[in-house]
């Protein structure tokens, strides 16, 4: 193994995090984490084995051109980034990370439990070169416990922590969360975060320390509220109604222990149909000006003359107890709410809750997200030019503004092994043969 120069440099970073260098070792949606720091303005380098990382099979693809340098999943979280090629599994790939160690503040990875430690590169190991740093591990159950070294899927993880149970409709099994890597996304940001608040003790103290994230109680701390009903009262929330299309009915409650919802047990529907699409809202009895009212709604209907007479008999200005209404009634009611919308565009809801003051939700597609006057008022979206690729790809800009050091896109995500020879002749003094003898070797 050739000597190894000590004159690493800040790269092109800017921002509140400019300063510190990440090494990102995460796969899938993990990567979320370095994404996350880089954002931030920390010099984060992506460390992929030789060919490149499993991520990079990720669809979709730029074209639907499958390729490694054509994964929209790696661009999407590895932008920020820049980029190397390392096998730690060699003598002389560990060798190198230890040197990387040595000037890095934070190190985030995703292997299986044991594994760095089993290559002695686990943090006991990189803390003796590197007093400073700050390690996160993580992983689906943790680095402990009688599940840390089961096999996983994004499914099973949500289904442990407790979330899946309540996603769905009472009538039919639960369902997943999200798409397939949302249980590592979540993870990989809560690893932010727990690396941001591990630096705020490093400031103070001067000592790095290990973050042991399981992603399986990111998961249950996404429903701790519900979670709280069993622990108290020994109470078990349930899934909601199916949110049919008019002429249905919301879902009666399921049997056995207590019910969350309308007083009186009866679960309210929260889902609707507009003409284009589905809302989230709920028939709400509270009075007019208290911001979850259902008066301008009644008002509305009255404007149009499709409120039947029993129902204006109810006093929604003042309120009423939901309670004292019959189930059967309450489903009515529900029922005029489901025609209603069922007539009007999303557009025509949003705007007109917007200036009578009640609160309804837009269900948004990838396509409503991408062109939603919000985000683009706030120059969320933004595109970026990739080498070779002939084409901008759109990306999700930071969603954090600062105002004395923005966020910004600085750099696309990295093609595989671009910055090998910024970084390792560069800033560690390697050679062009030590490159090419270390590519030889396997080890690049």
């Amino acid at each position: 193994m050739m000597a190894i120069a000590n004159t690493l440099n800040s790269g092109t970073s800017v921002g509140m995090l400019a300063p510190y260098r990440a090494l990102d070792l995460s796969e899938g949606g993990c990567a979320v984490a370095g994404k996350t720091l880089g954002d931030l303005g920390a010099d984060v380098i992506r460390i992929e084995p030789p060919g490149g990382s499993l991520s990079r099979n990720f669809a979709p693809f730029l074209g639907g051109i499958c390729h490694p340098e054509r994964s929209l999943f790696w661009m999407a979280y590895n932008a920020n980034k820049r980029g190397v090629t390392l096998d730690i599994a060699t003598k002389d790939g560990a060798a190198i990370l230890r040197k990387l160690v040595e000037n890095a503040d934070f190190l985030i990875e995703s292997y299986a439990p044991g594994y760095l430690n089993g290559l002695d590169l686990g943090y006991e190991t990189l803390r003796q070169i590197n007093p400073k740093l700050i390690v996160a591990s993580i992983t689906p159950y943790g680095q402990n416990g009688p599940k840390s070294h089961n096999a996983w899927s994004d499914l099973m993880v949500w289904a442990s922590g407790g979330p899946v149970f309540l996603t769905g409709d009472q009538e039919h099994p639960p369902l997943g969360v999200s798409f397939m890597y949302q249980a590592a996304l979540n993870g990989g940001a809560e690893a932010a975060a727990a690396c941001m608040i591990a630096h705020h003790y490093r400031e103070r103290s001067g000592l790095g320390q290990y973050i042991d994230l399981s992603m399986q109680a990111v998961a249950y701390g996404v429903n701790t509220s519900t979670m709280e009903f069993w622990e108290t009262e020994s109470a078990i929330p349930q899934r909601s109604d199916k949110g049919t299309a008019p002429g249905g009915a919301s879902a009666p409650p399921q049997a056995g222990g207590k019910i969350f919802g309308r007083p009186g047990g009866v679960r309210g529907r929260q889902r609707f149909y507009a003409k284009d699409g589905i809302i989230l809202y709920s028939v709400s009895t509270s009075p007019r000006g208290s911001g979850r009212t259902s008066a301008p709604l009644i008002d509305w209907m009255q404007e149009e003359g499709t409120a039947p007479g029993w129902l204006l008999q109810y006093d929604w200005d003042k309120g009423f107890d939901l309670s004292e209404v019959s189930e059967e009634r309450f489903h009515e009611m529900e029922n005029i709410f489901v025609e209603f919308f069922h007539h009007k565009t999303r557009a025509e809801i949003r705007d007109r809750s917007m200036t009578h003051d009640f609160v309804v939700g837009e269900v948004n597609s990838p396509a409503d997200i991408g062109t939603h006057p919000q985000l683009n008022a706030r120059n969320f979206f933004q595109r970026m030019g990739y080498e070779g690729l002939q084409s901008e790809v759109l990306h999700c800009g930071p969603p954090v503004m600062a105002s004395e050091t923005p966020l910004e896109l600085r750099l696309p995500a990295p093609r595989i092994g671009e910055h090998n020879q910024e970084i390792y002749c560069g800033e560690l003094g390697f050679s062009v043969d030590d490159l090419i003898a270390l590519r030889r070797s396997g080890a690049i």
